[in-house]
Parts: structure tokens; C-alpha cells; sequence
């Protein structure tokens, strides 16, 4: 296809978006040089307010993925990826309501530290290798996506479009440690949210009126949202989505370090909370934008396909090639786009490598040197920051052989977040699970989503449940159109009809439900779990809603956790002694910056302020 080049405006809105990025980064690295310590460094010192948390959440999930890829989806298989209204927010109750609490509560920095408060130091680094090797696969996905935008649009060399990407990260990210990521992120949302806009005005605008693109993708069947079939094999459904989609952004919102790590840095619980719900407004916002820019894209292309007919050689590159056409007589605009989805890419790769160092210098290094200086600290902390920052980058390589981007980045995270949701599950839920069951399980959980999607991968499901809807080259006049045609599946074994034509959204539900169940059944085979000896901070009792009318059954369900030793203000207060047998445990220097947060009786919330007159002291 033909190359339309940027126009100096377009230059000079993109290059805005890493000076000012950029420039953040330098800012907090000069205002905080006085609280050098790894604390301020990866957790914001815990005194963030919700609003920034909040955008920063946005922005960081929402990335060039979604920008890139949603769209594109929309345009090929229709409106359906807008029944995510629902998973999103069953996830954000669930987080706020049954993980954040037990995670802020307990005074951690990484959430692998609850694996070894609740079981023991194996399943603990068992999960941080996998999330490590989960988030360094994501990232360069996330890294690739904006890179072939880039390389789409202006003819830029893709390879030195990611490096540069990479290079901008790491840098504000090791400058600025958490506070500049999420003050990035935040500036970053903006950016994300204008350029959705502006396409959709203009977009529409051309087309006729937002009535006449709903009338046109109406026609072509995009608007047929709600399709009840219960076939987990088909790609997207009500069912698939609501309930594959859930468990799947569970694994990204629940349970995930870059989620969690925001929200603990907040200054009390219910800004933590906050920042989750003000952020679920945001994803509905930005889910929104983008299924209706998939939709003006097929007003505009419904005549003639440019992917069929060759114009243009993937669906991810839909978006970019439809912005150059919309905006070839309005310079600046292509910048604001690409600007757009790169506001997305360097969010999430800064929370990536922000994350990943936490969760690397908590479990690791601080095991095998706990008693390092402050300065010490910062400093190995930023080394990892760096490090991260050029590996996340690197694997930008292996995305290009992926396939379409969204379902890409969604796969890796069913695969390996499915099974981390079982593992935090079973630790938080079920109080009778076992260190051995919870390690069985996460390995279970493991085998099973990795085998299910290796085999999607090799046999790729069948064409009547994932194949696109029709598209029309009718007023391409092109000599050169090819059509798309199913591809031939030949010599493909039973199961590849069935289990590896599981939707790629079950990946995570697979992993999840296989490693509970596992888990479940190992620990009452070797053994289960004495109630008393786990603190009841580190379990929720969520037995408590569906057994209010009876104590008998409800003391049944806690197998033993002493949950009705006092109120819960009091269990906080007299904590201390487990929480020092668990210092003694980790052996990983946390002392008193990992005492439990207090609790505000005028603000009914639990805040950080104790840890910071500690750690003052």
C-alpha cells in the first residue's frame, strides 16, 4: 500500500507526547531526591489521593491494544465486544470488595507476599516467575501495537519505533518511580481520550451523522450485541464474554501486581476503592470510544474492505490507515491519533516495568540481602527499572508473530492470569487449602490454559465460530483484490474440534476453576489447613453473605479462622504478633514499613497515616 507521510504538525503533536512524558519523569526525580528510599520509590510512599490512581488504572490497561486493536475487532466481527460493559464491572466489585481489602489490610508491597503470609515461601516465588514471565510477554505486545501504527501511517523503520517506545518508558519510569507513572498515566488518559473523540467526530461527521453509521453497521449485521448461544467454543457471545471476559480481566484487575501496587500506594482504603470505581468509569468511557470508532470505521469502509482487498496487509493496521484517510487534508490530527495510541503503549509499559521491578525487589532481592540501606535500595530498584525496560522491550519481537493484538495480549493474560486468580482465590476463600494444594493447583491451572492455547494455536478453531462477518470490495476497482476464504483444516485430530476451539476468552476460566478445583481436592488429601493458625486478616469471609441467618453455619465455613475473636478494628490492633511471626518468615527487610495499616474510626476506612508516623520514628 501507499505511504502517506506526516505533516510537520503531525510531528510536533507526537514529539509533545514524550517531551511532556518525559518531562514528568524529570520533575518527580528532582522533587522526591530527598525521599530516596525504595518506599517513595515503588509505592508513591502510600500517600496517593484516588483521582490520579484512577486515571493511571485507565490508562495503563487500556492501552494501544485497545486503541489499535478493539476497533478493528468491532469492524470485522461486530458490536458484541461492548457486552464487556458488564465483565468490567463485576470486576471492579469483586477487586474492591474481596481482594483490595485483604491486600491493603495487611501492610504488603508486592501480592506475592500474601502467598507466603497465607502458605509459604515456594508457592510465593512459584507465582512472581510466572507473573514476571506473563507481564514481560504482554508488554511486548503492548510495545509492538503502536510500533506497526507508527510504521502504518508514516513510513517510520517498526523496529526503531519500538526501541524508541521502550527507550521513553525507561526512562521516566527508572527517573520517577511510581509517582511519575501514575502522573504520566494520568496526562496520558487525556491524550487517549482526545484522540478517540476526535475521531469519532470527524469519522461520524463524514459519514453522514452517528444515526446514518449505526443505520450502515446495522445493515451489515454489526449491531447484533446480544447473542445468548451458550457454545464455548464460539469467539464472542453474551456468555463467552460476560463470563470468559470476567475471569479473564479478574486475572488483570484482582490479583495483578500493577493493579494492586496503585491501589495500596493510595493513602486509605476507600481512596483505594475510589480509584477503582472512578477507574471503571473510565474503562467504560474508553470501551465505548472505541466500539463506536469500529463502527464509523465500517460506515466508511462498507463499500470496500481495505484488508480483502489487499490495501492493507493486517486488521490492526484498519485503524491507522482509516485515520490517514479521514484526517489526509488536516495536519496535526494523524499526530493527535498516533499520539493516541501511543499515550496507551507507554502507560502500560511504565506500570509494566514499575511492577515488575517491585515484585522483583521484594521477593527476591530483599530475600537474600534484608538488610540493605535506603539508598542502596533506591538504586537496585532503579537497576531493575532499567533492566525490565530493555528485556519488555525486546520481546516486542515475538509479538509480531502473534497474530491480531487483541487477542494476543487477552490470551497471555487467560493463560498465565487465570491461574494466579485460582491461586489468590484459594488463599483468600477457601481457609482449609494447604501450601501443597495451592502449588498443585497453580501448576494444574498452568497446564491446563498453556494447553489449551498452544493447541488453539497449532489448529486454529474452526471457521464457523470465529470467521468474520461479511465485508464488501465491491467499489474497490482494484485489480489486484484477493478474497479471504477459510482456511483449510485438514488432518486435525477430534480435540481440535472441541477443546482447542475453546473461545480464547476461557483461557483464564480455565486456568482459574482447574486450579481451584485442584487445589480443593489435594489439600483434603494431604491434609487441610488448621484455621487457627492462619491470621484472620488473610482470609475473607465471604460465607458471611450467604450464611447471615445462621452463627452455626457461618463458624462451619470458617474451618477454624478465628473471624469472631473480636471486631475486625480489634483483630487489625492486635495483629502484631503474627505480623512479627511473619517477619521473621519472610526474612525479606519489610520491618516496619510492613506493619498493618491503621484504622480511621472518623473516616471508617484504613489508612497508611501509621505506617508513615512509624516509619518516621
Amino acid at each position: 500500500m501507499e505511504v502517506k507521510n506526516f505533516a510537520v504538525w503531525d510531528y510536533v503533536v507526537f514529539a509533545a507526547l514524550f517531551i511532556i512524558s518525559s518531562g514528568i519523569g524529570v520533575f518527580y526525580a528532582i522533587k522526591e531526591r530527598k525521599k530516596a528510599t525504595s518506599r517513595e520509590f515503588l509505592v508513591g510512599g502510600r500517600q496517593m489521593n484516588f483521582g490520579p490512581v484512577a486515571l493511571s488504572l485507565t490508562a495503563s490497561f487500556m492501552s494501544a491494544v485497545t486503541v489499535l486493536g478493539t476497533p478493528a475487532d468491532v469492524y470485522r466481527f461486530g458490536a458484541s465486544f461492548v457486552l464487556f460493559f458488564i465483565a468490567y464491572a463485576l470486576v471492579i466489585i469483586l477487586t474492591s470488595e474481596l481482594f483490595l481489602p485483604v491486600f491493603y489490610r495487611s501492610g504488603i508491597t508486592s501480592t506475592y507476599e500474601y502467598l507466603q503470609l497465607r502458605f509459604n515461601k515456594p508457592v510465593r516465588y512459584a507465582a512472581t516467575v510466572i507473573y514476571i514471565v506473563q507481564t514481560i510477554l504482554y508488554t511486548g505486545v503492548v510495545v509492538y501495537a503502536p510500533a506497526l501504527a507508527l510504521n502504518q501511517v508514516t513510513g517510520f523503520d517498526l523496529w526503531g519505533s519500538v526501541f524508541a517506545t521502550g527507550i521513553v518508558c525507561t526512562f521516566y519510569c527508572t527517573l520517577g518511580g511510581l509517582k511519575a507513572v501514575v502522573w504520566t498515566d494520568a496526562f496520558q488518559m487525556v491524550v487517549m481520550i482526545v484522540g478517540f473523540l476526535t475521531v469519532l467526530i470527524q469519522g461520524s461527521t463524514h459519514a453522514g451523522g452517528l444515526h446514518s453509521v449505526l443505520e450502515k453497521a446495522e445493515n451489515g449485521s454489526r449491531l447484533n450485541i446480544f447473542d445468548f448461544d451458550v457454545d464455548p467454543l464460539r469467539r464472542h457471545t453474551f456468555w463467552t464474554i460476560s463470563v470468559g471476559g470476567t475471569f479473564t480481566w479478574l486475572g488483570i484487575y484482582g490479583v495483578n501486581q500493577s493493579t494492586i501496587q496503585r491501589c495500596i500506594s493510595c493513602k486509605t482504603e476507600r481512596h483505594a476503592k475510589l480509584a477503582l470505581y472512578f477507574n471503571l468509569l473510565g474503562l467504560w468511557i474508553i470501551l465505548l470510544c472505541a466500539v463506536f470508532s469500529g463502527l464509523t470505521m465500517y460506515a466508511h469502509f462498507k463499500d470496500c474492505d481495505p484488508w480483502t482487498s489487499g490495501i492493507i496487509s493486517a486488521p490492526d493496521q484498519l485503524m491507522p490507515y482509516f485515520v490517514m484517510e479521514l484526517f489526509s487534508t488536516m495536519p496535526g490530527l494523524p499526530g493527535l491519533f498516533v499520539a493516541c495510541a501511543f499515550s496507551g503503549t507507554l502507560s502500560t509499559v511504565a506500570a509494566s516495568i514499575n511492577a515488575l521491578a517491585t515484585v522483583t525487589f521484594e521477593d527476591f532481592v530483599k530475600s537474600c540481602f534484608p538488610r540493605l540501606s535506603d539508598k542502596l535500595s533506591t538504586w537496585i530498584s532503579k537497576g531493575l527499572c532499567l533492566l525490565f525496560g530493555v528485556i519488555c522491550t525486546s520481546t516486542a519481537v515475538a509479538a509480531s508473530l502473534m497474530g491480531g493484538v487483541i487477542q494476543a495480549a487477552l490470551s497471555i493474560h487467560g493463560m498465565c492470569g487465570g491461574p494466579m486468580l485460582g491461586l489468590f482465590s484459594l488463599g483468600i476463600l477457601f481457609p482449609f487449602v494447604n501450601w501443597k494444594g495451592a502449588l498443585a493447583g497453580l501448576l494444574t491451572g498452568i497446564f491446563l490454559s498453556f494447553w489449551v492455547a498452544i493447541g488453539a494455536f497449532i489448529y486454529p478453531a474452526p471457521a464457523s465460530k470465529t470467521w468474520p462477518l461479511p465485508l464488501s470490495t465491491d467499489q474497490c476497482g482494484l485489480s489486484n483484490m484477493t478474497e479471504s476464504v477459510p482456511p483449510v483444516l485438514s488432518s486435525r485430530p477430534a480435540i481440535a474440534e472441541t477443546w482447542y476451539a475453546l473461545s480464547y476468552l476461557h483461557y483464564s476460566t480455565v486456568g482459574c476453576l482447574g486450579c481451584i478445583a485442584a487445589g480443593v481436592i489435594i489439600s483434603f488429601l494431604t491434609g487441610r489447613q488448621k484455621g487457627k493458625d492462619i491470621p484472620p486478616l488473610l482470609i475473607r469471609p465471604v460465607c458471611n453473605l450467604f450464611c447471615f441467618w445462621s452463627k452455626k453455619y457461618k463458624t462451619l465455613c470458617w474451618c477454624g479462622v478465628q473471624h469472631d475473636s473480636g471486631t475486625e478494628q480489634e483483630n487489625l490492633e492486635n495483629g502484631s504478633t503474627w505480623k512479627q511471626g511473619a517477619e521473621s518468615v519472610l526474612q525479606n527487610g519489610l520491618k516496619q514499613e510492613s506493619l498493618v495499616p491503621g484504622y480511621d474510626p472518623k473516616d471508617k476506612s484504613y489508612d497508611n497515616m501509621a505506617l508513615e508516623k512509624i516509619t518516621h520514628f
